[in-house]
């Protein structure tokens, strides 16, 4: 008989007293302990169904060392987190898998200099169990807080902060940020374009980057035009400047690589306002390929990185690092950086 929802809550002895076992086997399989035989695991878990027993998560706390609970850290204000639709995407990923494993997430942004103190109090305070930390920017103190804190990372996107590239090696989940971009610009140069520009995230992110080194890979020249390179900040308002840029530039230019789909949004807004058409007078590339490649108008020609999976693998090293019984789970990624792979599809703006 399940109790009353306004009735006294179950207790560890009336769910022991159910199974027919003793209040400390309760304990091992309700905190996910060892040595307890399959059938009386079974029993327990019937009898804590039939009950509604809800484990207190104090008192779990105590026996477990463990809170159920991982910081989501997005070094990023919540105008960008909200508005772009990778954090979105990343974050359902995350979220997903971090539930499947009755783990709580503990979303934390970065909206001014301050905020990094009261991260910090929080990361030491033992409110968590590990972070899941991205969009970091080089010298963000975020990493080394958490060092500090002994607190098991996995960040999301490839290290660029000094001493990152130490023993041990961080775990991170990253995209070939460097391929995508030789496979977009070596696109358009197949389609005959020979003035190509490219509009970049910060240059203090990795992702941007390498993305810019992938642009001049393509290209051949360890130092494109100047001209050609602008930097949009990874927002649709950023591009739409950027794009601006380059045209009082470089007006003969005839191609551009986005490095972002919401930064192609706004390279689009510009072309159509300066009279260019895409792909006629101006091929455009983005990068992602999430809402905005198929909201753009022509539809955008884009590279492809699965960020929800990226987000899902994120969870799943941090999880596996958490707890080492993971590596019995077949499906378990390995305790190491992981990179996806980035594929171009071919819409009507290239």
């Amino acid at each position: 008989m399940v109790s009353e929802p306004n009735g006294p809550r179950p207790t560890l002895e009336a769910v022991a007293a159910r199974a027919g076992v003793s209040r400390a086997t309760v304990s091992r399989v309700v905190n996910g302990g060892a040595g307890v035989r399959d059938a009386v695991r079974e029993r327990v878990r019937q009898a804590v169904a039939e009950l509604g027993y809800v484990p207190n998560s104090a008192a779990r706390s105590l026996v477990t060392r463990r809170t159920g609970a991982v910081a989501v850290v997005i070094a990023e204000p919540e105008t960008r987190v909200f508005s772009d639709p990778f954090f979105g995407r990343q974050l359902r990923g995350i979220g997903r898998e971090l539930a499947a494993a009755d783990t709580q997430l503990l979303l934390m942004l970065v909206e001014h200099r301050a905020d990094y103190e009261r991260i910090g109090r929080y990361l030491s305070g033992g409110h968590v169990d590990g972070a899941l930390m991205f969009s970091l920017h080089r010298g963000d103190p975020l990493p080394a807080m958490a060092e500090r804190a002994g607190l098991p990372t996995v960040y999301g996107g490839r290290p660029g902060w000094a001493g990152a590239g130490g023993a041990p090696r961080p775990l991170y989940v990253d995209t070939d940020n460097r391929d995508g971009a030789r496979q977009a610009v070596r696109h358009l140069l197949g389609r005959g374009h020979r003035r190509i520009a490219v509009i970049t995230g910060p240059l203090d992110q990795t992702s941007a980057a390498d993305r810019l080194d992938g642009y001049r890979e393509a290209l051949g020249a360890a130092e494109p035009d100047p001209r050609l390179i602008a930097d949009g900040g990874f927002t649709a308002h950023g591009g739409e400047r950027a794009m601006a840029e380059l045209l009082d530039a470089a007006p003969d230019l005839d191609a551009v690589f986005v490095c972002s789909d919401l930064m192609a949004n706004g390279a689009l807004r510009t072309l159509r306002a300066r009279g260019r058409r895409v792909p006629e007078d101006v091929a455009v590339v983005g990068y992602d390929d999430l809402e905005p490649a198929a909201w753009a108008d022509p539809p955008l020609t884009t590279v492809r990185q699965d960020v929800e999976e990226m987000g899902r693998l994120m969870a799943r090293l941090l999880l596996r690092l958490l707890d080492p019984r993971r590596a019995e789970d077949a499906d378990a990624v390995q305790l190491a950086p992981v990179i996806t792979e980035a594929r171009l599809v071919v819409r009507e703006s290239g």
